[in-house]
Parts: C-alpha cells; structure tokens; sequence
C-alpha cells in the first residue's frame, strides 16, 4: 500500500481539527472580552469627564468623538472603546511576542524604563486617562502595557533589533523594519481642479489591520481640532492619514529596510501626535518631527497645506532627512527611498530589485501619475489605492506588489521583506481627502481591502495552518463601502 496515501485521511482529519480549534479559540476570546466589559457594569458612565463625547457606527468604522482636557479626552478615549481597546491589547501582545520571541515583561520594561520618561505631560496625562478610562469599563490593563501598545509600530521592528545587535543576543530572530502603505499627494495642474488631493491605504497584519477602523474626531483644549484613522487605544493615527482645522493634511509610508534607534530620544507615537495638534504648516510639522527624532517608525511623511496649496515630501530618517516641496507637482510613497543620504546612513534597502514591492509599487505610481496628470480627484484616487496590476510580472491580479496589497494571495511571499508566502498581510483599509474636504474637516475611508474583497480567516488557517498561531485573534475582514465622515458629525 501507497503509505503516503495511507496517511492522506490522517492529515485531512488534523487539519480540520485546527481550523476548528482556531475558530472555538476566536470566539471565546471574542465572548470573553464582551463578558469582562459587561461584568464591569459600566461603572464609570456617570463621570463627567465624559460629557460631550459620543460613538456611532458606519460603513464597518467606529466613529468617536472627543473633547476637551488631556485627562477628558483620554477617559473618554479609554471609556467609549474599552471593549475595541482589549481586543486590540490582545492582538498586539500575541504579535508582538511571536515575532520578536520577547515575552510581555520585556515590552513593559521598555515602555516603563526608556519611553515613558521621554513623553510630554500632555500626553502622559492623556495615557493615564484612557487607562482610567478603560479600567473604568471593566478592562484590565495598565500604563506600561498601554504605552507598550501605543508604540506598536516602533518597538517590534526598531527598538527590539536595535537592542538584540547592541547586547549581542544569541539566537534572536532576523527582524526587519516593518515596509507598510501606499500613498500620493499632489496639487497644482496634476489635478482637476488645482487643489490637493491626497490618498493613502495602510498595509499591515490582518492580525492588526482588522482593528484599524476609528474614526477620531478630536477636539482638545489646546491645539487644532483634528479628524483622523486610527487604532483602539493608541494616540495618534499610526498608519497616519489626519487633517487639523489649522489647514494641514498628513499622511506616509514607512522606509524599508531602515536600522537605527536612540534610546534617548521621544518616541515617534507621541511626536506624530504633537505634529498634527500643533503644527499649521509644513515648517512646524518637520520641527516638531525632528525635536527628539529616536528613529522609531521611520516615515515618509506625504504633508498638504490647504491655505497655500503647497505638498511636501519628508523623508525622515535617524542619521538624515530631507525635505522635497512644491505648489505644482506630486509625491508618490510606497516604502522606496528617495534621498541618497538617508538611503545610505539609515537604511540597507535596494531601490534597483524589480521583485521588492516597494519598488514595484513605485513603478506603479509613476505609470499611473504619468496617466493623469491633470484629471486626480478623490474619485479617482479611490479607483488607484485598489489598483491591481503588478509592474514585475506584467499581469493583473492581486498580489504583495500590487497597490492594493494580498500577500496572503501571493505564493511567493517577499524575498527583500523576508514574508513568508500567503503571509497575512496587505491593504487593510484605504482613505482620501481634497482641500475642499480638509477645509470642512471631511475624510472618505474605506474599511478592509480598498478594492472591496475580503479575507475570510477560517478557509485561510485551513489552507495555511503554518499560521495557526496567529488563530486566537485572526478573524474575518470584510470590506465596506467608501464612507465619507465629517468632523462633529453624529450618528444617522
């Protein structure tokens, strides 16, 4: 007898049994997070500190409004998401601790020791406040395990292999800076009517990407109202697309293969925030990103000025930076590097490998700008954060080189990002803005994948059950429509 087909019944029955335990782990995770939310009774509804806030939901986005003080708006932050801020908590910690093989007292030592000395009191004051809050609402967590959370885009991929080389670990993993998002700013005569018009999809875990879906619509005693994308119980946007009532639009994309870290420095989550409360221009915006740049989160940073009309292009490494601005033209960002010196000091990336997506994404961009120049408007933005055509292999489909990313579609995985293949990972959700738009404080955003396909997580982990791991907290990510949210708005 065949043995290998002996033993075909044998792994059927395995893999089904996987897929079912992976499916019964979701759900109790899911039920145990709503039972501990309920148990809580709610006990901190009557604060006043939440007066004047509000949460609605539409198109498959949480829309949240806050207002007031640092300690208000983050009680309210903390309260109105406490059952989003413990799936969220849940979904970074199994991540994190994976991949980087460092159990959770390693990331609270960090947030402890080295960030939280380093963040303004404003914005202490605000962490605390949506621990309160959250604690308020029956969620156990604490200020070292927020400020771990909130510097979930910079501690797995910078700190953590910058601290492994410093103090020679044996055996640690290769870890890389993450290469996420797809975006273009551009103004002038590029578009229909002059004006700037901006667009971003944020590429990231599905794990994560699924829980990327507030809407803040923030108001704070001090500083510029600002509407923005964001995850439960972080500060500021993180995959970064915003616009403040002083007239700036912000988004960007991260710098692949970028190495470096100053322990010293104030992390990148706090200074992000800073920069879209406070700065009304694209001078104060860089100045406020370099006042303490510690290299975590290494963008390019894609800014508007809707008063002047000018967009601006900064790249902002460790060791180097630079500015690129204009009234006339467009900026495209796909994780290429495009400054020789930052290139060179701060990262160990490739421009010239066709197969890389940042690079085959960047050739996509310019074919696409170089179509329209004259005719982009959000509609049409829309239409290209769901692009599909890969520039390596000539052919439509998506792919983990395409505008829309699927790496989970893509059996190659990412030789220059070090993904495996059907890694899941890719576009998670997509936004655009014109300076008509930014003026009245409005933003269209779409939730999963732009191009509106969805991922379905209990046929993935049957298929791929090398990513079983990931099975306690990957779930379903459905697409919604392109949804248009406007500051102070309430619910319909």
């Amino acid at each position: 007898m065949d043995r290998k087909r002996s033993n075909l019944p044998a792994a059927i029955a395995v893999t089904i049994c996987l897929c079912l335990i992976a499916l019964y782990l979701v759900k109790r995770n899911t039920q145990q997070i709503a039972a501990s939310v309920a148990a809580s009774g709610r006990t901190g509804q009557n604060d006043p500190r939440l007066a004047g806030a509000y949460r609605f939901e539409r198109g498959k986005w949480t829309y949240v409004h806050l207002q007031g003080t640092p300690d208000q708006i983050g009680y309210q932050h903390g309260y109105l998401l406490a059952p989003e801020i413990a799936d969220a908590f849940a979904a970074v910690k199994l991540e994190d601790t994976h991949t980087t093989r460092r159990d959770w007292a390693f990331f609270r030592k960090a947030s402890h020791e080295m960030l939280w000395p380093h963040i303004d009191a404003e914005y202490q004051q605000e962490l605390n406040g949506i621990v309160a809050g959250a604690q308020a609402h029956g969620v156990k967590i604490d200020i070292d395990d927020l400020v771990a959370m909130n510097a979930f885009m910079e501690l797995p991929g910078y700190y953590v292999p910058w601290f492994n080389e410093k103090e020679k670990v044996a055996g640690a993993p290769h870890l890389q800076s993450p290469g996420n998002c797809s975006a273009f700013v551009a103004t002038g005569s590029w578009t229909t009517n002059g004006q700037i018009v901006m667009a971003h999809n944020n590429w990231t875990s599905y794990l994560q990407g699924e829980r990327w879906r507030v809407i803040f619509d923030i108001a704070p005693a001090q500083g510029f109202h600002m509407i923005m994308d964001g995850y439960p119980g972080v500060i500021v946007s993180d995959d970064d697309f915003g616009e403040n009532s002083g007239g700036l639009m912000v988004t960007e994309t991260t710098i692949s293969g970028f190495k470096g870290w100053d322990p010293d420095g104030k992390p990148e989550f706090v200074r992000a925030r800073k920069a879209m409360q406070y700065a009304d221009n694209i001078d104060d915006y860089v100045k406020i990103m370099l006042d303490g740049n510690n290299g975590g989160y290494a963008n390019d940073w894609l800014l508007g000025d809707r008063k002047t009309g000018e967009i601006a292009q900064f790249e902002l490494g460790l060791k180097a930076h630079r500015v690129y601005r204009t009234k006339d033209g467009v900026f495209v960002s796909s994780n290429f590097v495009s400054d020789p010196e930052v290139q060179k000091k701060d990262t160990v990336w490739d421009n010239n490998d066709a197969d890389a997506s940042p690079n085959a994404r960047h050739k996509r961009w310019n074919e696409l700008m170089d179509q329209s120049k004259g005719k982009l408007d959000v509609e049409l933005a829309e239409k290209m954060l769901s692009d599909h055509h890969d520039t390596f292999t000539g052919k439509d489909g998506p792919s983990g080189r395409t505008l829309c990313g699927h790496m989970d579609a893509d059996p190659a995985g990412s030789k220059a990002w070090e993904t495996a293949p059907f890694d899941p990972m890719g576009a998670v959700q997509g936004k655009v803005a014109d300076s008509n738009m930014a003026a009245n404080m409005t933003l269209i955003a779409r939730a999963g994948h732009p191009c509106g396909g969805d991922f379905k997580a209990a046929p993935f982990l049957k298929a791929h059950p090398e990513y079983s791991w990931e099975a306690p907290s990957l779930r379903d990510m459905d697409a919604g429509p392109w949804t248009q949210f406007k500051s102070g708005e309430t619910a319909k």
